[in-house]
């Protein structure tokens, strides 16, 4: 009888929770699913022409942008996300030794975490402007010319070099929150062992620091990984729906916003069912990476160490 209590109680608050993630995760999921076997799918007047395995894969790998898109994701991706990783753990153990102000610092490195993305991309796009841009004007002071790095005619390199700080200096901000959290759960007797033993603070860092925080690490990079392949937010606050610089339209051009450009065709036969496919793609890959990443960490993550 307290077991069935128990059962009702645990539903009872779960009840909430369950039924948000039925209608914005799991329903669109599905849906996904069954559009994307559809054939000529006709969003307006829900109807389709028959029932396809393959078809609407194929009209993805035959759009004329996704090998750029490709592209740009993967790019985005493997730069962004191990560079994020390293910077944010030397800033958290960096915040960590300090005893004065930590709250002031925290509060700094956090800021960019509740600020629209959007706000911070148009900014980002005013330090990067050719003509009164604080990064160009820098560049000045040590006699350099100035780049054209967002503006008319701007090559691919420079946008995405640009887009890139941005995506990296974003991504910070949870990234440290996390890994503060974990070293300050590290029992401080390692580190005072070390100490007795006139240990240098970079072997510290590689044979304490690092294996104590792996579970934390490993969290971390699977989690960017998984959220530096739906990268689009980014672009659009940099370069706004152009995805690019001006005269370089699409260029920056990610496999979201694929997902967006089919969802904007979504009165034409068939476009609906093309964004499902494309979603289900990017799920593919970012499932592909994130399983080999676990089986890479597998024999890399020690759990162990924790409590003070």
């Amino acid at each position: 009888m307290l077991e069935d209590k128990s059962n009702v109680k645990a539903w009872f608050y779960l009840g909430p929770a369950l039924f948000l993630l039925s209608i914005f995760i799991f329903y669109p999921i599905f849906n996904a699913l069954f559009l994307v076997f559809l054939r000529d799918y006709n969003y307006l007047q829900g109807t389709w022409e028959g029932f396809t395995l393959f078809e609407n894969f194929f009209y993805v790998f035959r759009n004329q942008n996704f090998t750029q898109a490709l592209t740009n994701t993967m790019i985005i991706t493997f730069v962004s996300v191990p560079i994020s990783v390293i910077i944010a753990l030397l800033i958290s153990v960096w915040l960590n030794s300090v005893l004065k102000l930590r709250g002031f610092f925290q509060t700094i490195f956090f800021l960019p975490y509740v600020t629209n993305a959007i706000a911070i991309g148009m900014a980002f796009a005013f330090l990067f402007n050719q003509n009164y841009g604080l990064i160009n004007t820098m560049l000045g002071w040590v006699g350099l010319n100035p780049v054209n790095w967002v503006g008319l005619g701007a090559t691919w390199g420079n946008a995405m070099f640009s887009l890139l700080i941005y995506v990296v200096w974003a991504s910070l901000a949870f990234k440290i929150m996390v890994f503060l959290s974990g070293l300050q759960n590290i029992d401080k007797q390692y580190y005072d062992a070390a100490r007795v033993d006139s240990t240098k603070r970079y072997r510290i860092f590689r044979r304490i620091t690092v294996p104590l925080l792996s579970p934390m690490i490993f969290y971390i990079t699977i989690t960017s990984f998984i959220g530096a392949f739906k990268a689009y937010t980014q672009v659009i606050g940099m370069f706004g729906v152009r995805l690019g610089p001006p005269g370089n339209d699409k260029s920056l051009i990610t496999i979201v916003a694929l997902v967006y450009d089919a969802l904007d065709r979504s009165g034409v036969p068939g476009a609906l069912s093309e964004a499902a496919a494309t979603a289900i793609v990017l799920f593919l890959i970012t499932l592909v990476f994130t399983l080999i990443n676990m089986q890479v960490s597998k024999n890399r993550v020690h759990y162990s160490g924790g409590g003070k």
